[in-house]
């Protein structure tokens, strides 16, 4: 089977795969809907607490967990690509956490109450923290003016370490209102979504990822190198700052409305290296798609495992994700 026949089998699976998981996701929760009155309700037939359960609880929510998922994929690999490490990822790095304390800042000193805050305004506050925390990790993970990959790592642990420290000293300001929310929040939570946030989040994820794989073949010529992708006419420290604009934004977007879902950016570019070629203009849509199922995989578990009660996604993500860190971080040379 030819590489191109073999990419388009692929890409059917797993979009049939999302396409059974979401439909699985329509019809989990405390009040179920059999499939009959999902299918009327997505017509228009469907009775009032039925539409009001799919269009206003469950679709944004759906739609979500696939925005975030895509994001953060993108953005992890994209940050893989730029720095030549495998283990790099917005939520390892500490930009996640940033974005994270950046948006408790503007919730402590802003507003008084969370839910007046404006929810467009959360992704460019996160982008904001995200950017600054990307910045000083680069910065003192630079060793003789290159990147060290373990390095990068350590510092990026350290930092988001730290960060998260000012964040809980953060939250003891809060009402108890926003304590609650915020501490679900930072664990990586889709609960209580609206359309609103899937608007919030739909504007920076529908530029960005196009944008990522629309730069797919620079990222493809900057990990052969600096001296050959120079050689090659890109200019490389320009690319790679807009590459990373393009991360830090993407991840800044996806913790506005959802949390740090940590391992997402490791887990799914690292998938799509083993079903895709190696060419990030193909790297970068199936890492979205594997990280959009991924992500709402991990929120129909967390749904439907402990009812009544709701495990963040965050957590169901970290279950997979941290044993696979490690195996991976024993298997680096």
């Amino acid at each position: 089977m030819s590489t191109q026949r073999r990419t388009l089998v692929t890409v059917i699976v797993l979009l049939l795969l999302l396409a059974v998981i979401f439909f699985i996701s329509v019809n989990s929760g405390l009040v179920r809907l059999t499939p009959v009155e999902t299918v009327h309700t997505l017509l228009g037939q469907g009775t009032p607490d039925a539409r009001l359960i799919l269009f206003d609880i469950r679709l944004p929510r759906i739609v979500i967990a696939l925005l975030v998922g895509a994001g953060f994929a993108v953005a992890g690999a994209i940050m893989q690509g730029v720095s030549r490490n495998a283990l790099a990822d917005t939520g390892l790095l500490g930009i996640n956490a940033g974005a994270g304390l950046a948006i408790v800042l503007y919730v402590v000193f802003g507003y008084g109450k969370l839910q007046y805050a404006p929810v467009v305004a959360l992704p460019a506050v996160a982008f904001v923290g995200a950017a600054l925390a990307a910045l000083f990790v680069f910065l003192l993970a630079l060793k003789d003016g290159q990147l060290a990959p373990v390095r990068l790592v350590l510092v990026g642990i350290a930092t988001g370490a730290g960060i998260s420290a000012a964040m809980l000293f953060f939250t003891y300001r809060m009402n108890a209102y926003n304590y609650t929310f915020v501490k679900i929040w930072l664990t990586g939570s889709i609960w209580g979504t609206n359309w609103l946030y899937v608007q919030a989040a739909l504007l920076w994820v529908a530029v960005l990822v196009p944008l990522a794989v629309y730069k797919g073949y620079r990222i493809n010529l900057l990990t052969l190198g600096d001296p050959i992708a120079t050689g090659l006419g890109v200019a490389v420290q320009r690319e790679r700052l807009v590459l990373m604009a393009v991360a830090v934004g993407l991840a800044g977007a996806c913790v506005a409305v959802a949390g740090s879902i940590g391992f997402v950016g490791l887990i799914a570019p690292h998938l799509a290296r083993r079903l895709f070629p190696a060419d990030y203009r193909l790297l970068l849509p199936g890492a979205a798609l594997l990280g959009a199922i991924l992500v709402l995989t991990a929120d129909t578990i967390g749904r439907t495992m402990a009812q009544p009660v709701e495990i963040p996604v965050g957590v169901v993500v970290a279950a997979v994700g941290a044993p696979y860190f490690l195996y991976l971080l024993i298997r680096k040379p």
